[in-house]
């Protein structure tokens, strides 16, 4: 089939693509609770034909189409979870779910992919091997939802594995790619700060754990300013502090927590014991005790290279070299990662930023929105990868 009529096929589907992701942007749902996106997306697949549908777990769904020619098999994942987020939008289609919000784009990931589906589910004739579509549950919430798929089987026999990100970052029209490193390993960490609590016109009999807490934050960033080299990227942030009751009550608990990013191995075991350090060393002095608990989440995403350039030339024949956008390493992390361990693939951004129609807030903002026309080159990219593969 030429260009032409895969262009065209790509177009007929244009408008259901945006249909769906309005209809998934009024209805988002948690991570682990997609039960009604799920089935919408089940539902769809099935009326497509061609497809085998199932349900691997309670809340995913993975459709296999087989070509009528023999060779390898090609996944392409689309996340579906939304944030716990109040939307702020005025919109025709805005979140009916109350505290529950598609800011990150996950509305638009499925509906590009359900319209990658229903494109090449009438392709079957010039499909080499299989094609997988992996509709995933909870990427927002660690462990993730990759990490459970890959656990029940769903990448065995696969020979590579493309995602799909939105991002109005980038402008619409122009494709993010990057060999390598890609996004960082993303871990959290709680503390528990244990003081004496006691009256606040008296601290000199009492052990504040607040005030404690408050140095430890600040010696905490010394690992980064002091600890590593300025060459390896590495961030500590302290994104919650919570301790007292009242006004007049130095409390027996302060509690702070956050997140590190890095993208070295050693380095990423080595900040713990580096915290722990630190942290004891400060509330012994002060008399005080603690608990750190540090928990390791999602893994670095490591583009591969040879899949990077395949879909660097996708890009470059379907549309234009000048669609290529220079993007660098970013400390966010993905569990697209977990899909990498096992198969290699890559992870692309599609742009779809536009600051004259007012598409410019990030991922994880109550104003979050993009342009629509970014769905279609989400789906040519798809396309286009399933037939060259």
């Amino acid at each position: 089939m030429d260009s032409k009529t895969v262009q065209e096929a790509i177009k007929a589907v244009e408008l259901d693509v945006v249909e769906w992701r309005r209809y998934l942007h009024r209805h988002p749902e948690l991570s682990f609770k997609e039960e009604h996106t799920a089935q919408f997306i089940f539902d769809k697949l099935q009326s497509f034909g061609n497809l085998e549908v199932s349900r691997p777990t309670r809340t995913s769904v993975v459709a296999r189409l087989k070509g009528q020619l023999p060779g390898k098999v090609l996944a392409l994942r689309a996340d579906i979870d939304a944030l716990a987020l109040t939307e702020e939008n005025e919109l025709d289609y805005v979140s009916e779910n109350s505290g529950v919000m598609h800011a990150c784009g996950h509305d638009g990931h499925a509906a590009m992919l359900l319209g990658t589906a229903k494109v090449l589910a009438k392709l079957t004739k010039q499909i080499t091997g299989e094609i997988l579509f992996i509709f995933q549950h909870a990427e927002e919430q660690y462990p993730g939802g990759a990490q459970e798929l890959v656990e029940v089987g769903v990448l065995d026999g696969v020979d590579k594995i493309i995602g799909i990100h939105l991002s109005t970052g980038i402008p619409i029209g122009k494709i993010g790619i990057k060999s390598a490193e890609l996004l960082a390993n993303g871990d959290c960490f709680n503390v528990v700060i244990k003081g004496q609590g006691g009256h606040g016109a008296r601290p000199e009999i009492t052990i504040d754990p607040i005030a404690i807490g408050a140095q430890v934050i600040n010696n905490l960033q010394h690992i980064v300013s002091r600890r590593q080299s300025a060459l390896q990227p590495l961030v500590i942030s302290i994104t919650m502090f919570h301790g007292g009751t009242a006004h007049n009550i130095i409390p027996q608990y302060a509690t702070l927590g956050g997140t590190v990013r890095c993208f070295d191995e050693q380095l990423r075991t080595r900040v713990p014991q580096l915290m722990e350090q630190i942290i004891k060393g400060v509330t012994e002095a002060h008399g005080a005790e603690y608990e750190l608990d540090y928990q390791y989440g999602y893994s670095a995403v490591i583009n591969d290279q040879q899949v990077t350039a395949e879909m660097e030339k996708i890009v470059i024949d379907v549309l234009d070299k000048d669609a290529i956008w220079p993007i660098n390493s970013s400390l966010g992390s993905e569990d697209f990662a977990d899909y990498l361990k096992k198969v290699p693939g890559c992870f692309i951004f599609v742009g779809a930023g536009n600051q004259e129609q007012g598409f410019v807030y990030p991922g994880h903002n109550p104003r979050f929105n993009f342009d629509e026309n970014a769905l279609k080159y989400g789906v040519t990219l798809f396309v286009h990868a399933a037939l060259t593969s």
